[in-house]
């Protein structure tokens, strides 16, 4: 009986400290700033599950490369992560364009080119589903972020809270309006789970509180797009207390739709972009930015390179950064470079100057 308890104590004691040595290799892996471990799901891959010697060829399904400046540059971001390790030889992105059949139809592609790993943005929640547990079972790791999806079938995902982003601001819209505020929301992308879940928080903000939606309106997350309808929305009722606004280039057209018709411009959200953080500083109106970097695309490439490398990561991470103010907001403001970079960035000097410098 001695001996047994011995066994089984030591057998607790080795499974223990695997426990242990697991979490922390897990926790070496810097994804991105900003980036954690979701609190409430410990679940983690398993050891070496997906180790491979380089050279490693890694692909991206992306769900609409030039969607708007945010998503070009989050493929910048990703290119140049993998461009940094040599032991990518071969980085494949391959652009959806918002198609469904067309993401389905570039993940088999990568799946029958026989790629190490796959880094999939979904065009909505469930388009992608088979065919990444179709990757998944055929041992190549599926990495998600931006957009998350109603499948469990991914190796690891890494998202930004989007109901965070909405309810930062939402919250201060409401502080800043006030109980009885008339607002303006405009959406992203209809059916994409980014907009979707960004409106849920903003949702979670008006509970409890008289605020009043008086027009709600899809711009895309595309500056053109938004500027017609925030000229149409401005005609029809200019008479406005607050504007909710899921994007930066959305809310770039709103602010100058109102300095069009030279009327004040009212609290509107914003985000980290820097044509937007240039009509914050100079024109000094009310306004949050929630962080939504662009170097999520990089973080992909590096839980990729993570798995290759035999390391353990956890089955979900998240990134719900606080909102940022106008004085963080000079910080990162560029008079140098146009309105289409969004802050944080990693790319180095050199290529924002390549892809965003003013000519």
């Amino acid at each position: 009986m001695l001996g047994l308890l011995k066994t089984v104590g030591l057998g607790m004691l080795v499974a223990s400290t695997l426990a242990v040595t697991s979490l922390a290799h897990a926790e070496d892996v810097k994804l991105m700033d900003g980036v954690a471990p979701r609190p409430d799901d410990t679940r983690m891959t398993a050891a070496a599950a997906f180790k491979k010697d380089p050279p490693w060829v890694i692909g991206m399904s992306d769900f609409g490369v030039n969607a708007n400046t945010w998503t070009v540059q989050v493929a910048h971001e990703a290119e140049n992560a993998a461009a940094k390790d040599k032991r990518i030889s071969k980085f494949i992105l391959l652009d959806a364009g918002f198609d469904q059949k067309k993401q389905v139809a570039d993940i088999e592609d990568l799946i029958a080119q026989h790629v190490d790993a796959i880094i999939v943005q979904p065009v909505t929640s469930t388009s992608a589903n088979a065919s990444i547990a179709k990757a998944v079972a055929a041992g190549i790791p599926v990495i998600l972020h931006t957009g998350r999806i109603d499948s469990d079938a991914y190796t690891t995902e890494i998202q930004g809270g989007a109901e965070h982003f909405g309810k930062v601001m939402g919250d201060w819209l409401v502080k800043t309006v006030g109980d009885n505020g008339k607002i303006w929301v405009l959406r992203g992308l209809a059916g994409h789970p980014e907009d979707t879940n960004r409106y849920n928080g903003l949702v979670e903000s008006l509970k409890g509180t008289h605020v009043q939606i008086i027009a709600e309106e899809h711009g895309d997350w595309q500056y053109d797009k938004a500027k017609k309808l925030c000229e149409t929305l401005y005609l029809n009722n200019p008479q406005v207390d607050g504007i909710w606004s899921s994007g930066a280039d959305m809310t770039r057209a709103c602010v100058d739709v109102f300095k069009q018709f030279g009327t004040p411009i009212p609290p509107i959200s914003g985000e980290g972009n820097n044509g937007y953080f240039g009509q914050w500083i100079t024109d000094g109106f009310k306004s949050i930015s929630p962080e939504y970097s662009p170097a999520q695309g990089a973080a992909g490439v590096r839980a990729a390179v993570a798995l290759l490398e035999g390391k353990q990561l956890y089955k979900r991470y998240v990134y719900n950064p606080d909102g940022w103010d106008q004085d963080k907001a000079k910080k990162y403001y560029r008079d140098d470079l146009t309105a289409n970079v969004w802050w944080p960035s990693e790319l180095p000097e050199d290529k924002l100057k390549e892809y965003y410098g003013k000519k």
